[in-house]
């Protein structure tokens, strides 16, 4: 037996706050131009919301409006002031990446993830804190009591297998009113076990707010910055991350697309070998079209990729078949970018 944590940050954290707001951004840009290129940050602190990157775009952007109405959607105030310091895309890593040359527009290393634990091809204990922090963020918009800011981890215990036994420690830390925490501590701890209950997972023990009082939250409480979570993002360390954040970042930076057909990879695979887990690792130079290598581990060991694998994950491949340029990333970046 084992001990093993993961962990969630809610929708209102100020990174993933961060997140929402580069995500929205290159939303805009792809709804208008599907040819944009974007890579775009966002720092947020006490009331200013720093946004700077690089878009290369013939999008008309008001950025001052998309960064308030993400911040009135999660349920915060849009009395911050907006600077906005967005240049365009370096014409050096454009040679590269232009729609001729469709290379990859970063090097690195992205990383997919899949498991037969679930329907979602997700860890167990993964799945059940993504499903919290999607009723949490209910909860934000119906009770005032409750407030955007938090996170949740879970300390499971597992088997040799890595089979989930029990929840040893439920970890939630949440941002609100301090008015009557009996009660919406009771509320929150339903809701976290009935998702349980689901998956016929035991909780040992809570902890709530360990401190004893989460007043102060959001940017007044501290700091957010894109690009600060890649592990919420991705697998919530049941898998090896890659380096590059995918928030803000348009599909033809493989930061974003590499992980995306690495995950679709990870699925194939696991079905059609059986297995119960499957990473796969994809590596990329700048410019270029094929990747560098593919490499495929499992329960059953390393698994030699396919010929098709390296073409369908060039850039431009990926972008058509999954349909990259449709996705909406400010979903995405609002959970995890991987939830089914």
């Amino acid at each position: 037996m084992k001990l093993y944590s993961n962990e969630i940050v809610f929708r209102g954290h100020p990174d993933k706050v961060c997140d929402q707001i580069s995500a929205a951004i290159l939303d805009e840009c792809l709804r208008q131009d599907k040819s944009s290129r974007c890579g775009i940050e966002t720092l947020g602190g006490k009331g200013e919301i720093f946004i700077t990157g690089e878009i290369t775009s013939n999008a008309v952007l008001d950025v001052e409006n998309i960064a308030k109405r993400v911040l009135k959607d999660i349920g915060y105030s849009a009395d911050y002031k907006i600077i906005n310091n967005i240049g365009k895309q370096s014409l050096d890593i454009a040679l590269g990446t232009n729609d001729e040359v469709s290379g990859a527009g970063d090097q690195g290393m992205m990383f997919g993830y899949a498991c037969a634990d679930t329907k979602e091809y997700l860890p167990k204990a993964m799945v059940i804190l993504q499903r919290l922090a999607k009723e949490y963020d209910k909860l934000v918009q119906k009770h005032e009591d409750f407030y955007a800011d938090g996170k949740a981890q879970i300390t499971g215990l597992y088997d040799d297998d890595f089979n989930l036994i029990k929840i040893k420690y439920f970890t939630i830390s949440y941002n609100n009113a301090e008015k009557d925490r009996e009660r919406t501590d009771a509320i929150i701890k339903k809701i976290a076990k009935d998702i349980c209950d689901e998956y016929h997972v035991e909780i040992e023990e809570f902890l709530i707010n360990p401190t004893g009082k989460f007043l102060i939250g959001g940017f007044e409480g501290d700091a957010g910055l894109t690009g600060r979570k890649i592990v919420v993002d991705a697998y919530q360390s049941f898998a090896n991350v890659g380096g590059g954040c995918m928030n803000g970042k348009d599909p033809s930076k493989v930061d974003l697309s590499g992980a995306y057909i690495a995950r679709q990879f990870a699925k194939e695979v696991l079905d059609k070998e059986n297995l119960r887990w499957c990473e796969v690792q994809i590596s990329y130079a700048i410019g270029l079209r094929r990747p560098l290598a593919i490499y495929i581990d499992s329960d059953k060991g390393n698994l030699e990729p396919s010929e098709d694998m390296y073409l369908r994950a060039e850039p431009k491949n990926i972008i058509d078949s999954l349909k990259m340029k449709e996705i909406n990333y400010e979903k995405q970046a609002m959970f995890g970018h991987f939830y089914d």
